[in-house]
């Protein structure tokens, strides 16, 4: 990306980019790394942009949690309390079970399988 510079950075929720890529393939011809996001990112379930929204604002809010983390638990989906746990592995703030179980019950209110 020679010549391009970075404007703002912030965490996306995978469903969000895959509509991006989606659209934008309607006009362009992806290259091969968007190629490659868009196969992968439709290989998962995935909330929809506006409920994976909504279960930001909920953990940002409810629970407290930074955005970036929202976004990695929306993305990721997890199913139970010891893949929250890896989720919050590396995070400098401990969650307590109560919390994480409390996440999960979000979780389950928007998740649909497929």
């Amino acid at each position: 990306m020679i010549g391009k510079n970075i404007i703002k950075k912030e965490e996306v929720p995978g469903v969000i980019v895959k509509e991006t890529l989606e659209e934008f393939s309607q006009d362009y011809e992806l290259n091969y790394e968007q190629n490659v996001t868009l196969n992968h990112l439709a290989r998962f379930p995935r909330f929809s942009a506006e409920d994976a929204e909504k279960i930001i604002d909920e953990l940002e809010t409810k629970i407290g949690l930074r955005h970036k983390v929202a976004v990695h638990i929306v993305d990721l989906i997890p199913k139970d309390l010891s893949d929250l746990r890896l989720i919050f592995a590396k995070e400098p703030t401990q969650v307590s079970k109560e919390e994480m179980e409390q996440i999960l019950e979000i979780l389950d209110q928007y998740f649909v399988a497929e």
